[in-house]
């Protein structure tokens, strides 16, 4: 395990033949190694190599909280009054479903929840958040007066994660070329600059679900971080899905919600930014097909769960269901953008 003080000259060969190695990085080195990387002081091949690392070997526990604390101590905070919760996916697991996690939020927030959603623009796959709501017209701001308005309005907020990261802009174009995920995948949901109290993260390997339930238990959030076990992000009702929370794990499946199992072509995204942004219209005037409807749901559902587990299971799906059905979550969308 490579271990440097912070007297010590940080190498990106060093590291590079540590890793190449099969050896790890001790937290403060990985801490040290991000923040040096967000200053530019590697090159674009260091830089790049140190990225693929990570594609073909698995991340630590100690790499992973040493790279997440560098990423808040360098971004930009938004602190709001209310508990906010964040809802979303690593991304990386190459299914290019409908945006789950995105649809789920703003049914999350007809709901009640208040919501600070992270989001980005799409690396692995064809649309992010990011590029849907930059597609229907939304203007991303760092503003927190005009944060806390959206949150006033619309009991949602976006936080588009370049402009709170800013530190990062060196690695943005690396990334897209690569256009397959990275260690930065693993990172997004818990670098929300918010610091959410509440979040349901879903992440593309059971071994990532362990890790992040791990580190969330050192924490004071209410999470729920699930993984579905035929490969998914997100409750994909493909199947069974396992997730963790603050009082254990628990693997379940769509009959478990209520919910019918689906088949993966049936809600699948679309292949470009245009086609992901009718489907999600679609699915939030009530439109989508029954399949893709359930699978919003399901997703929601466990947001809501996460926020009241006493209630149980099929009392968050009741909940979402009428966010969805009832035009709500709808209403949430146009209040974000401020057209209504």
């Amino acid at each position: 395990m490579l271990s440097l003080s912070k007297h010590d000259p940080t190498t990106m060969k060093a590291v590079l033949t540590e890793l190449i190695e099969n050896r790890t990085l001790t937290k403060d080195t990985a801490h040290r190694v991000l923040v040096e990387l967000a200053q530019g002081k590697f090159n674009l091949s260091q830089t790049a190599a140190f990225m693929t690392v990570y594609m073909m070997r698995s991340i630590t526990v100690e790499e992973l909280q040493g790279f997440r604390d560098a990423m808040l101590e360098l971004c930009i905070p938004a602190h709001f009054d209310q508990p906010v919760m964040d809802v979303c996916g690593t991304g990386g697991d190459g299914k290019n479903t409908i945006n789950l996690s995105t649809l789920s939020s703003f049914v999350v927030a007809a709901a009640g929840q208040p919501v600070a959603k992270h989001g980005n623009y799409g690396v692995s796959s064809a649309c992010g958040s990011s590029n849907l709501l930059e597609y229907f017209g939304y203007q991303f701001t760092n503003n927190l007066d005009e944060l806390k308005r959206s949150l006033d309005r619309a009991n949602i907020c976006f936080l588009h994660a370049p402009l709170f990261h800013p530190a990062m802009k060196n690695v943005a174009p690396i990334r897209k070329e690569l256009g397959v995920k990275t260690f930065f995948n693993m990172l997004g949901p818990m670098v929300n600059p918010a610091m959410p109290s509440r979040q349901l993260v879903g992440v593309f390997s059971l071994e990532l679900a362990r890790q992040y339930g791990y580190l969330y238990q050192n924490t004071t959030k209410d999470f729920i971080i699930l993984h579905s076990l035929d490969g998914f992000d997100e409750v994909s009702l493909t199947g069974p899905f396992k997730y963790y929370f603050n009082e254990g794990e628990r693997l379940a499946d769509a009959a478990d919600l209520g919910l019918p199992r689906v088949q993966y072509e049936e809600i699948k995204g679309g292949a470009t930014v245009e086609e992901s942004a009718q489907l999600f219209l679609r699915v939030l005037e009530g439109n989508g097909t029954p399949a893709q409807q359930a699978a919003v749901i399901a997703n929601a559902a466990m947001a809501l769960y996460c926020v009241n587990r006493a209630a149980g299971l099929k009392a968050a799906v009741i909940k979402a269901t009428q966010a969805l059905q009832s035009g709500k979550a709808l209403q949430a969308f146009h209040k974000l953008l401020n057209k209504s």
